[in-house]
Parts: structure tokens; C-alpha cells; sequence
């Protein structure tokens, strides 16, 4: 039985070791980057979908990601949302485009829709 050279022995297995940490050093197999950036995506058309925002403000907001991806992932929520009759939720960032209205302290209501407007009829 032949032995291997004694360089072969003790370079494949520090080779092997080199190639393991490929990842650590930012080579990355071109198919989970893809995988990755589209389920980011989908993400993405879902959040934007609860939020109730249009497909378009999203493109907007993200425009990093894959337009194909958000919306999979918008139309996923939507039917989602649509089976079981849930809500979506306000968006706290305003809309693209959309200037921001002024909210002074007085604009606030404290109090029941109309009863504001009744206590100033009565006092003029």
C-alpha cells in the first residue's frame, strides 16, 4: 500500500479548511444571495401591504428592492387579508410625495367628534 506525499498530507486538509470559511470572507454562492434578496422582497410587499400602502409607494420607498418580489409578496398579503378579513394597519411614515400636515395642539381632539363644535355654538 502507497503512502501519500507528506506534502499532500498536510496541505489538502489546510486547503479544505480555507475553502470552509469562503463565506466568512464574503464569497458567497451567487443562488442564496438571489434566494436572500428575494425573500427580503416578499418582505417587503408584505409590509407594505399590511401598512395599507399602494404597490406604487412601495417601489418608492424601496427602491432596492426587487420590483418582481414586492409584488409577490403585496399580492401573497393582499389575498392573505383578504381570506381572513383582517384589517391593515396606519402607516406612521407619510406617503411619498405627500407633505407631512401641520398637527398644532389645538388640532388634536381630546374629545368626542362634535362636541368641540357644540361648546363653541354655545358660547358665541
Amino acid at each position: 500500500m502507497k503512502r501519500a506525499p507528506l506534502s499532500l498530507t498536510i496541505w489538502l486538509p489546510g486547503l479544505a479548511l480555507l475553502l470552509a470559511g469562503c463565506e466568512q470572507l464574503g464569497i458567497e454562492d451567487p443562488a442564496k444571495v438571489a434566494a436572500a434578496k428575494e425573500a427580503e422582497g416578499k418582505a417587503v410587499g408584505s409590509a407594505c401591504r399590511h401598512a395599507m400602502r399602494a404597490i406604487e409607494d412601495c417601489y418608492v420607498l424601496n427602491p432596492k428592492a426587487q420590483k418582481a418580489a414586492v409584488f409577490a409578496g403585496w399580492r401573497e398579503m393582499d389575498e392573505y387579508m383578504r381570506e381572513n378579513k383582517l384589517e391593515g394597519v396606519t402607516p406612521q411614515v407619510p406617503r411619498p410625495g405627500a407633505s407631512k400636515p401641520a398637527v398644532s395642539d389645538e388640532a388634536i381632539e381630546t374629545e368626542p367628534k362634535g362636541a368641540a363644535r357644540e361648546r363653541s355654538s354655545k358660547s358665541s
